[in-house]
């Protein structure tokens, strides 16, 4: 994209932001992959001879949790050392600004929390929470590595990733909070996101269709970007701090 138009269109996004009191954002792996977390798509989707799709079920849980707390283990191990980049840092930064914003993320690493965002809604969950199998009761649990499956300790069974896995449906009560701020916000700001996972893909509908002023920003477009009342193409973390 023309530098002259980026900052142009920088520039509207600013003044949106400054005149708005309720402002989302809903980001993907774009944002976190700045900071070095992978994606799990293409070369980085393979872990020993597995597939990281094929280890991310409840199937592949009751059939073998070792091996599956193995690759969620090695994926912590990844995550541990990795901090919040620009991105993260702009968007914990307009909720200090604004009246009211949230993010919405599908990304489970934890990084907006730990950028400062303290309104963050996690449609699949964080990779730093457990959750029992038996009595569900949730734990944060930062341990790295991990010595075995973990066990929960109140009745003590065994722990699972408190995450979305494949096949499974999203918390109604998480979706509901999600698909609220979307359809209340006076701005949305969609970040990092390739918009083919539903139901995520299409939140930027839903708030148009309510009447707010949606932005993609992404490396490149999606099939969504010409719904939208502006595209900025580049970096996250380059183009977020702006908008400040």
């Amino acid at each position: 994209m023309p530098k002259q138009i980026l900052e142009q269109r920088v520039r509207t996004v600013r003044e949106k932001l400054a005149e708005c009191k309720r402002a989302v954002a809903m980001t993907g792996a774009g944002i976190s992959a700045e900071s070095g977390v992978p994606t799990f798509r293409g070369k980085d989707g393979l872990w020993r001879q597995y597939r990281a799709t094929d280890l991310a079920t409840p199937e592949a849980f009751m059939r073998d949790p070792d091996t599956v707390w193995e690759f969620y283990n090695w994926r912590r191990e990844l995550l541990a050392p990795l901090k919040p980049n620009p991105g993260h840092l702009a968007l914990a930064e307009l909720e200090n600004r604004l009246s009211e914003f949230c993010v919405v993320t599908q990304n489970i690493d934890g990084l907006h929390r730990v950028a400062g965002s303290q309104n963050v809604i996690e449609m699949h969950g964080n990779i730093w929470w457990v959750r029992c199998t038996r009595c569900a009761k949730r734990f944060e649990n930062r341990t790295v590595p991990l010595s075995g499956p973990p066990h929960c300790s109140l009745c003590g069974a065994m722990l699972r990733p408190d995450v979305v896995w494949f096949g499974e449906a999203l918390d109604a009560a998480i979706l509901q909070s999600a698909f609220d701020a979307v359809q209340s916000c006076e701005v949305m700001l969609i970040v990092g996101t390739s918009a083919v996972v539903q139901p995520a893909a299409s939140m930027g509908v839903h708030a148009k269709r309510a009447g707010a002023f949606v932005v993609e920003i992404n490396l490149e477009a999606t099939p969504y970007s010409e719904l939208y009342d502006l595209s900025l193409l580049g970096k996250s973390g380059e183009i977020l701090p702006q908008l400040l």
